[in-house]
């Protein structure tokens, strides 16, 4: 549900941000991909766990804007498939901070109408981490209001493969060129959600690095060189400015596009070729 009431605290520098947005052009589902921690711990002269540590904290203050706000889906790249390469003791530390978070954060979400959700092949994941995570689930699945999509043991190629597997699986002998988007998107981890209106990356890095490679088609990207754990709610609100700014074509032509005047035989506008024409 969109709110229109100022949010923040006023004289906040967030509240001064907020009179500039239209409070019913909210992104209805916004992606992030928490990049930084390590290079923040290093910067500021801290263990690189340290980094990590800092960044669950970003994490609360983000979820609790995007619910202030009233935005729908907030999804979160909190483990890729590739994560395993980084030392056992770094992934031992990553899934005591996330059993920490699901515990101490549930009775806010509770209290709060929030709703947990995991995707990615979590279910792999140690059996604690599994337990905490599918109690979270089940405790805040009739929750209304804000959903967070916790992405773990993620990976894009990995949903896609799987979603293709699972369509074999239950067709068999299915001619492969009978196959259309449709099969796959409704066997991807969340069918029923909304594909992402903004992605958000922190710390500078212009690329999606194997994050919802399927959903992000049409998806508007905000960067910025903030380190995640340095991220507050007020630059999450300069995302929402700058993606209020765009026009969203999604591979058609713009709003204020003017065919060819059957009187004059001018265009309203110079058109790009056709090679140069982007969705």
């Amino acid at each position: 549900m969109v709110k229109s009431k100022n949010p923040f605290k006023p004289d906040s520098p967030e509240a001064a941000l907020w009179k500039h947005l239209d409070p019913q052009r909210l992104p209805a589902h916004i992606a992030i991909i928490m990049d930084g921690n390590g290079r923040w711990a290093q910067a500021n002269g801290k263990p690189r766990l340290a980094g990590h540590r800092a960044g669950v904290q970003t994490t609360r203050k983000i979820v609790k804007a995007c619910a202030r706000l009233g935005i729908s889906h907030l999804t979160l790249y909190a483990f890729s498939l590739d994560n395993w390469k980084r030392p056992a003791e770094e992934i031992d530390y990553l899934m005591g901070l996330l059993r920490q978070y699901v515990r101490r954060e549930l009775s806010y979400m509770k209290r709060n109408n929030i709703r947990l959700r995991a995707i990615g092949r979590w279910r792999e994941l140690p059996p604690g981490v599994v337990s905490d995570i599918a109690r979270t689930m089940e405790e805040t699945r009739e929750n209304t209001g804000l959903e967070v999509i916790v992405a773990l043991n993620y990976s894009g190629r990995a949903e896609i493969v799987d979603a293709v597997r699972e369509t074999l699986a239950q067709n068999p002998g299915q001619d492969g060129t009978a196959l259309c988007e449709d099969d796959i998107a409704r066997r991807l981890y969340a069918p029923d959600l909304p594909d992402p209106d903004l992605l958000i990356r922190t710390s500078g890095e212009q690329r999606v690095s194997n994050f919802l490679l399927w959903q992000l088609a049409y998806t508007e990207f905000w960067v910025t060189e903030t380190l995640w754990p340095d991220f507050e709610p007020l630059h999450l609100l300069e995302a929402i400015h700058e993606f209020q700014q765009r026009e969203r074509r999604f591979g058609g032509l713009g709003a204020d596009y003017e065919p060819v005047s059957k009187k004059s035989g001018k265009h309203a506008k110079t058109l790009p070729s056709k090679a140069g024409v982007k969705s």
